[in-house]
């Protein structure tokens, strides 16, 4: 399995951006998809996660009610649409992808594949 991430860049703060992120050499819909973001000096951590049929969505509380996440099995494809961004926000985002069935899990340690990252740096 192959993750593309792309979608980053620079933006002000207030401002938005959508991540996608593109899913080769796999069965794409049979798994769960999270993004997961990491700034500078910090550890890798939890944004959201979309269950394989997409019915469900967890979130971090730090990104409820401004990020969503949405999937498109048809694309093997995931999405994060992150809105009112904050500097705070600042990181590079990974998607990932879970290789068991089940509940959407937030360690790192629960996803097999992951993406190369892509950059948001958000400007005050």
């Amino acid at each position: 399995v192959q993750l593309q991430a792309s979608g980053g860049g620079l933006v002000q703060a207030g401002g938005s951006l959508r991540l996608s992120c593109v899913a080769s050499g796999g069965t794409f819909s049979k798994y769960n998809m999270a993004w997961f973001r990491q700034a500078p000096g910090k550890e890798r951590e939890f944004v959201g996660g979309r269950d394989w049929r997409g019915w469900r969505t967890s979130y971090a509380d730090f990104v409820k009610g401004r990020f969503t996440m949405s999937r498109d099995n048809a694309k093997n494809t995931v999405y994060l649409q992150m809105n009112s961004l904050k500097p705070e926000d600042t990181a590079v985002y990974y998607c990932a992808q879970d290789s068991r069935l089940g509940a959407i899990m937030t360690s790192t340690q629960s996803y097999e594949y992951w993406g190369q990252g892509t950059q948001v740096t958000v400007s005050s």
